[in-house]
């Protein structure tokens, strides 16, 4: 996991948080002031055009980068949450990235990012959608489990977490002002959490495929010629 793949999530988050902006903000009318799609967009646009203004030099400082950005130009809570979320894996990520030390650095960012919020699992906000995530990387890396299938895992307890907020009553947040009425509605941004993970393990998936592909085409040009070649294909060569 290189520079470049961590500037891929970012890149590839900010696609679907665009894509699904309005559902997003449909979610946070029900139980908030419905602009958590367009500010999560915003934001992340602005990651984008920071990252491509001055390209940094490391996968952590993409992170750290990506925080600064978030807290910068994204109002409301998501914005100081995801920032700090990101600048602590920023600072946390040890180089050369193994899974193991991304487990890590994203473990402390969601620790961060919980401490910063003052939530918990079950209070029905992002933490119950990315501590999942963070415990299916902590299974991942404990049972030997490579990074592609590691970070799919992530990204369905994530969609699961989001999908779990449903049922809850709202704790914290704009949303606690409603009680009982919060109820039956998914939080919005344990719905941006689980797209964000969800890019990372789209980019994971991205990285492995290409390089099955450059793979398969560096064995197919090592061929001798002709070698490889079923013999109606040399036939039909032959005879044309």
């Amino acid at each position: 996991m290189d520079t470049r793949f961590f500037a891929d999530w970012l890149d590839e988050a900010a696609r679907l948080v665009r894509r699904d902006r309005e559902r997003l903000t449909d979610l946070d009318a029900a139980i908030g002031d419905a602009d958590h799609g367009a500010n999560l967009d915003r934001g992340f646009t602005e990651v984008a055009k920071a990252l491509a203004d001055r390209p940094p030099g490391s996968p952590g400082q993409v992170l750290a980068d990506a925080g600064t950005a978030l807290i910068r130009r994204v109002g409301g809570a998501s914005g100081p949450l995801y920032g700090s979320m990101f600048r602590q894996m920023g600072r946390t990520l040890e180089s050369p990235v193994t899974l193991a030390r991304f487990e890590a650095a994203f473990e402390e960012g969601v620790v961060a990012l919980e401490r910063l919020g003052k939530a918990a699992v079950g209070d029905k906000t992002m933490v119950d959608a990315l501590v999942p995530a963070s415990r299916s990387l902590a299974l991942a890396v404990r049972d030997g489990i490579g990074a592609l299938e590691a970070f799919e895992r992530a990204a369905d307890a994530a969609a699961e977490g989001a999908r779990e907020t449903i049922p809850l009553q709202a704790r914290k947040g704009r949303a606690s002002y409603l009680g009982e009425r919060s109820v039956g509605h998914e939080d919005p941004g344990a719905a941006s959490a689980a797209l964000i993970m969800r890019a990372l393990a789209t980019v994971a998936r991205n990285r492995a495929e290409g390089q099955d592909q450059a793979a398969d085409q560096d064995q197919a040009e090592s061929r001798p010629p002709g070698e490889g070649r079923s013999p109606a294909e040399g036939q039909g060569r032959a005879e044309g």
